[in-house]
């Protein structure tokens, strides 16, 4: 008899790892998932992937405030043998994690222990790593802290954003959780306690922090820029900066002083060991464009600062 399985997600991350247990036979009993938000300039109720996902294949939706407080008792009332999350977005309480028979496990986009956390794929790119992977781990009341189960090793490509690298560990990381339930139901997946010396944790991603701090190297900017796209967004003054290319430069410039702004070379900034293209940006209540396009239609001074940060793009 397949195992009765309750899937808890909500950003697409989830939507490969949910599809793969349908595919692979499990029966899910339901979802769990965040409540609906609003979303867009209309500011329209929308449902998340995990949520559009799990109607299209008729499957009981629940989505509690908090689970440890509403989600208790509907958890209960499906009686599930086992618990998968993937970007879930709530704390498990051990009351939660008590329900399911043979416990829960997470699908985390890093190579635990390192990246803890919410964001692990953002901050991965941030921090300029050329590795990152996905491991499944049994969960318990810490933050990333069960045991490690599966591990798989991705290497990062060159100018990857960390929402084109989400996308590609989500589906590595659904292929991985059925290999490590199958491991399960055979009684022969591997556990071991993480290396707590090893352990990195790295916060929850807000919108203020996305401005960028060019006395920092250009390389380290490029690195910002690809794990804040697209999501919370980098910024320099009032524009969102989409993609960002490094060179060497020499020179007396003040860090955040722009050096070269035509349509020919396109728009470069002082950083604190060379210089930054803002290759491709957004204007405040504009469209996505190349540097050079944006220059086209609008004058930026060489030898000013970046202007100050008043309205972001959105």
């Amino acid at each position: 008899m397949a195992l009765r399985v309750v899937f808890m997600g909500t950003p697409d991350y989830g939507v490969p790892s949910l599809e793969a247990l349908i595919s692979a036979g499990y029966d899910v009993v339901g979802v769990f998932c965040q409540p609906d938000k609003p979303s867009g300039r209309g500011k329209r109720i929308a449902f998340c992937p995990v949520k559009q996902c799990a109607l299209a294949h008729g499957i009981p939706v629940v989505q509690p405030v908090k689970t440890r407080v509403d989600g208790v008792e509907p958890l209960r009332a499906l009686k599930p043998d086992l618990c998968v999350t993937a970007a879930f977005g709530h704390i498990l309480s051990q009351e939660v994690l008590d329900i399911p028979r043979i416990g829960t496990v997470n699908v985390h986009a890093s190579l635990l222990p390192k990246y803890r956390g919410s964001a692990p794929v953002n901050w991965a790119l941030i921090q300029g790593e050329t590795v990152t992977g996905v491991t499944t781990m049994m969960t318990d009341k810490g933050m990333d802290t069960g045991d490690i189960l599966l591990k798989r090793e991705v290497a990062i490509l060159p100018q990857e954003t960390a929402g084109e690298l989400v996308d590609r560990l989500a589906k590595v990381g659904a292929e991985l959780l059925i290999e490590t339930l199958r491991a399960i139901e055979r009684g022969d997946c591997p556990r071991e306690k993480q290396d707590e010396s090893q352990a990195s944790y790295y916060p929850l991603l807000k919108k203020e922090m996305g401005r960028m701090d060019f006395s920092k190297t250009a390389r380290e900017l490029v690195n910002f820029v690809r794990g804040m796209t697209p999501w919370p967004g980098a910024y320099a003054g009032p524009y969102k900066v989409l993609s960002a290319q490094a060179e060497d430069y020499q020179g007396e410039e003040a860090p955040g002083t722009i050096l070269r702004a035509d349509a020919k070379q396109g728009l470069w900034v002082r950083t604190a060991d060379g210089a930054l293209r803002l290759a491709r940006m957004q204007a405040p209540g504009g469209k996505p464009m190349n540097d050079c396009d944006y220059l086209r239609g609008h004058q930026l001074e060489a030898g000013t600062q970046i202007a100050p940060e008043e309205t972001h793009a959105e």
